[in-house]
């Protein structure tokens, strides 16, 4: 059933008929909006403070602990940077959740084994390599955290009589408690990689070394600890103190093997201290256009419309600016065209929906400064069974470059076959019939109804906002097998009770399985500000009654 009226404000008469709105509404909107800027301009010295005391401040509390505890040894300088910019908990709570995604090893399962593998070697750090400070902030702790535990272990915690082996000079000496880590493999820094901390202070705190020699005790007792070339008199144990490779080894004049080179030993110590290489470059891709480049801004929306009890019809529109764009002048034509890549998961990483489109738009050169002023909307109809989603949208303008990536949760609603319920309140610009060849299919149509949402909920004074909406499961009066029921409208403004408008009617007719709700609200006698539509719907045979609601902007 199709409740086809124009809605009467007080003093203001209007006809039956159903008005369509020009398609140029949606290019008109934004003129009393100024003109908003897509590129950052230099900050003051005095702002740059301001706001980095803000940040401090905001990162006082448990994002601060994220960022400077939990994840200090594994984030890259680029996300660190990338996060110290976000400006909302919102954008650190999704850049904290797509950290993880990026390394996770399993996306398609509920479970991250990496977030939970690394929080487990965080306690694990704690309780074992805590020594006056947290296990966590030690040598050993950060390379446990960062690559795991040790294939090998050669552990000495009370120090004591060592056998030097020949690559460091050989002989007996006696030692700091130390321990020697040995990693068959580490990506990105190689094979056989040795690692030795050592305890000189005998506190129980290890410091990772470069030099092998910093674990001998005797190193400063003259004649006492000598490696075997000092023993046969072939070099003497003070040449250990004008060596000029990093080392107070005692080998002499004999050559160190290449993995004992100066080179390479440092080159292995910079690189531990480093935070392993993402294992995702796709995801880590997505979530930098995220962070970096969201330099096309765009709005998104969803509604929900019932097709059955297990297939819920998501519309999805997406809303660009024109001014946003770059257009290109061809032969007197002016085209600006922007490629969509849109993908809708589960909350286990299961994709559920992909699609891909390009939408372009025309205008005469000589036209281009006044088309520039509207918007650019597209839309996706996709049927999904209920249940949370999320949905991933990426744009890119084609001549610009701008980039994009939005994310949101979808959350589709379960809308059962005996329950009285409704669909998404769509608030449009635009509601208009369609031709009998063009019903169900095309951009905006449902059913038999082009219906444009105003993505921004926001009109002007001298517009009529379009109200469409579904009712479902009505109880069919025995006689007519007609749905009885009726439609309280109230306009409230944001904010106070008071009652701006109301008006009711009755509904008598159509099928009571599906009642189509489509109205015309005229705004001119709304003064600017924000409203809330509130609509109460009884279904009398039943005696039950749902609210659908809408806030909307008056400009």
């Amino acid at each position: 059933m199709n409740l086809r009226r124009t809605l009467l404000l007080p003093g203001v008469i209007f006809g039956s008929a159903l008005l369509g709105i020009p398609v140029e509404a949606a290019d008109k909107k934004g003129k009393e909006e100024g003109p908003r800027e897509t590129v950052a301009k230099p900050l003051s010295e005095k702002e740059r403070k301001r706001r980095e005391e803000k940040l401090r401040k905001e990162l006082e509390g448990p994002y601060r602990k994220w960022l400077n505890e939990d994840v200090l040894y594994i984030i890259t300088d680029e996300e660190r940077t990338a996060f110290k910019r976000m400006s909302t908990d919102e954008e650190r709570e999704q850049f904290i959740e797509q950290f993880w995604l990026r390394r996770d090893p399993t996306p398609d399962s509920q479970e991250n084994e990496f977030k939970e593998e690394h929080y487990r070697r965080i306690a694990y750090a704690n309780e074992r390599y805590a020594s006056g400070i947290p296990g966590w902030k030690t040598d050993r702790g950060r390379i446990y955290i960062t690559f795991g535990p040790p294939d090998e272990n050669e552990s000495h915690p009370s120090g004591g009589t060592y056998e030097r082996p020949f690559e460091e000079g050989g002989g007996t000496t006696s030692t700091y408690p130390f321990e020697k880590w040995r990693y068959r493999w580490i990506e990105g820094i190689g094979s056989d990689i040795i690692i030795e901390f050592v305890d000189p202070t005998m506190t129980g705190e290890y410091r990772m070394t470069m030099d092998p020699s910093e674990k001998d005790a005797l190193m400063m007792v003259p004649n006492a600890g000598l490696t075997l070339m000092e023993q046969m008199g072939m070099s003497s144990k003070a040449d250990r103190f004008s060596r000029t490779d990093g080392t107070r080894l005692g080998t002499g004049t004999n050559p160190l093997p290449m993995k004992m080179n100066q080179f390479e030993r440092l080159q292995q110590f910079a690189r531990l201290q480093k935070p392993p290489a993402v294992k995702f470059k796709d995801l880590e891709a997505a979530v930098n256009s995220t962070v970096k480049f969201n330099l096309l801004p765009i709005r998104v929306r969803a509604d929900f419309m019932r097709m059955t009890s297990s297939n819920i019809q998501t519309n999805v529109t997406i809303q660009m600016e024109k001014k946003d764009l770059q257009f290109q002048n061809k032969d007197g034509v002016a085209k600006a065209a922007v490629n969509i890549y849109s993908r809708i998961t589960s909350m286990s990483r299961r994709v559920v929906n992909v699609f891909e489109d390009v939408v372009t738009t025309e205008v005469p050169s000589e036209m281009l400064e006044a088309a520039s002023k509207g918007a650019s909307i597209y839309q996706k109809a996709i049927p999904l069974p209920p249940g949370t989603y999320r949905l991933n949208v990426v744009v890119k303008d084609v001549f610009g470059g701008n980039m994009n990536n939005y994310e949101m949760a979808l959350n589709v609603p379960r809308m059962e076959d005996d329950v009285f319920s409704f669909s998404s309140v769509v608030l449009a610009d635009l509601i208009e019939k369609v031709p009998t060849r063009s019903i169900g299919a095309g951009q905006f149509v449902i059913g038999s109804t082009k219906v444009r949402p105003r993505v921004t909920e926001s009109f002007r004074q001298d517009e009529k906002m379009g109200i469409y909406v579904k009712l479902y499961n009505f109880e069919a009066d025995e006689k007519t097998r007609k749905p009885v029921g009726q439609v309280v409208y109230e306009v409230n403004k944001v904010g106070s009770t008071e009652k701006i408008f109301e008006f009711t009617e009755e509904i008598k007719e159509g099928t009571p399985s599906e009642v189509t709700i489509e109205k015309l609200l005229p705004l001119k006698s709304l003064a600017p500000g924000q409203y809330e539509l509130k609509m109460k719907v009884t279904d009398k045979l039943r005696n039950q009654t749902v609210t659908p609601t809408a806030k909307f902007t008056v400009t």
